[in-house]
């Protein structure tokens, strides 16, 4: 009798399963047993990428005061320059999604970090307005990729009751950056100079590329995932796992209008915050660049906790068996009425009362993006989130274009934050009038309407 495994045709002739050393790709998969929680070391990359994204978004606008005694710009120049990322943010929104839907997660987020890595550094080369509107358009164009890999990432690893918190906790890597940011920069800066401010914050990106090369791969092929993880993964939308669904099909529905307009609507608000902020603390608290980094840090501490919490609050819903879009809706209105006292800031002359406006004003947009993202997540089969994302993120970035360019001018015209201050307290609340009276079915069956409406997607779609 010989003895051994014996060949693939005989094992296949007798019955026998397959040892593991026969099954290709999936041979190491680990055994089923206690599931896996490889999805939140994803999850970990995902959140370090979206940290890294904004410290590098941010050193300009935590320089902007120094920069502008420096090169000498007005309050329109720097509204420009702002407008520059934001044009290229939205031109890179166009095509983007689509891109990372056929290259795939891997490839697509890893382009994107390289590109937006070289062109931070790319900043401390810059010598006057011009140098720096080309380095932040250049910046602009390799950013679009974050937010459209990530909730990518997130539909293909997570299942749907576990999606907002998942999305959640990478967007809050936004507020982590931009706690990092006000900490490490001005010590940059005192220490080496601006120059090496956006150098050295520039290079953190190919650190975690070496990272996301080394430990990502999809589900199904990645060796660290068992069969109980993987079921864990892919249990409740089986149904989307064949889907295609080309741009046509999604332009086609109303309900990718509304999610555009929403983020049209409150994007500006948050580029804002981010860009503005700073400028706003230094012109009407007096803070110089040494004593800029704790308010900051507060301020985005808190954005951090509605990252996170507003995620939470509509997962906790569901698992208390609430429809997903009646969860969903839930918590942005909360969110949106979370955002309205930011009206008042201009006129409060204490900081410690301003920095606790600001901080619920970003807490209030950061659970409101959270809930946002994971609604678009709900609403499409995963091969084409990236795809829906990216045309909402390039709405929001000309929503953003417009709104940095006119702050510019209302600034150098009034000296007034008030109106600003006011659209971005009114703004989430006439969003989710748009989304609420707009969307009236279940993200499942916009789901299924653009699956049956759907030609399988080819090379010119």
């Amino acid at each position: 009798m010989r003895h051994g495994t014996g060949s693939k045709e005989e094992l296949a002739a007798s019955g026998a399963p397959e040892p593991p050393s026969m099954k290709g790709p999936r041979a190491r998969r680990l055994p089923r047993s206690r599931m896996t929680r490889i999805r939140w070391v994803i999850c970990a990359l995902l959140f370090l990428a979206t940290s890294i994204n904004y410290v590098d978004r941010q050193v300009l606008g935590i320089l902007a005061p120094t920069l502008e005694a420096e090169i000498g710009w007005s309050e329109t120049d720097y509204g420009l320059i702002v407008t520059s990322f934001q044009a290229a943010y939205a031109i890179g929104l166009t095509g983007v999604g689509k891109v990372i839907d056929l290259v795939g997660t891997r490839i697509g987020y890893a382009l994107a970090v390289f590109a937006w890595s070289l062109a931070a550094m790319g900043h401390g080369w810059a010598r006057s307005v011009t140098g720096f509107a080309l380095a932040r358009f250049t910046l602009g164009l390799g950013e679009a990729g974050n937010f459209p890999a990530a909730v990518k990432t997130v539909t293909e690893w997570f299942p749907v009751r576990e999606r907002a918190l998942a999305n959640g906790i990478f967007n809050s890597g936004s507020n982590v950056g931009a706690v990092i940011a006000p900490l490490l920069v001005p010590w940059l800066t005192v220490v080496y100079g601006w120059r090496w401010a956006f150098v050295v914050t520039g290079a953190l990106g190919f650190i975690w590329l070496g990272l996301w090369w080394a430990l990502y791969k999809e589900p199904r092929a990645h060796p660290w995932v068992n069969q109980s993880e993987l079921d864990h993964i892919s249990g409740d939308d089986k149904a989307q796992a064949a889907c295609t669904v080309s741009w046509k099909s999604l332009l086609a529905f109303r309900e990718t209008w509304l999610l555009a307009l929403a983020k049209f609507i409150t994007d500006p608000v948050w580029w804002f915050y981010l860009f503005w902020i700073p400028k706003f603390l230094h012109s009407q608290h007096e803070l110089t660049l040494d004593r800029l980094g704790l308010p900051l840090v507060l301020i985005y501490l808190a954005a951090d906790v509605g990252s996170i919490g507003g995620g939470w609050i509509s997962s906790w819903l569901i698992k208390r068996g609430w429809p997903v879009f009646r969860a969903r809706k839930t918590a942005l209105l909360l969110c949106a009425v979370s955002a309205a006292p930011i009206v008042l800031v201009s006129n409060v002359t204490s900081l410690s009362g301003a920095v606790v406006l600001l901080s619920l004003a970003t807490a209030a947009h950061q659970g409101w993006s959270t809930n946002l993202f994971t609604l678009m997540s709900d609403s499409v089969p995963r091969q084409a989130t990236a795809s829906l994302v990216g045309i909402c993120g390039m709405t929001g970035a000309i929503g953003g274009m417009m709104a940095s360019t006119g702050t510019g001018l209302i600034l150098e015209w009034t000296g007034s934050y008030l109106p600003p201050f006011i659209m971005g307290g009114s703004a989430y609340l006439v969003a989710w009038v748009v989304l609420n009276f707009g969307m009236r079915e279940q993200p499942t069956q916009f789901t299924q309407r653009a699956v049956a409406d759907s030609a399988p997607a080819g090379p010119g779609d």
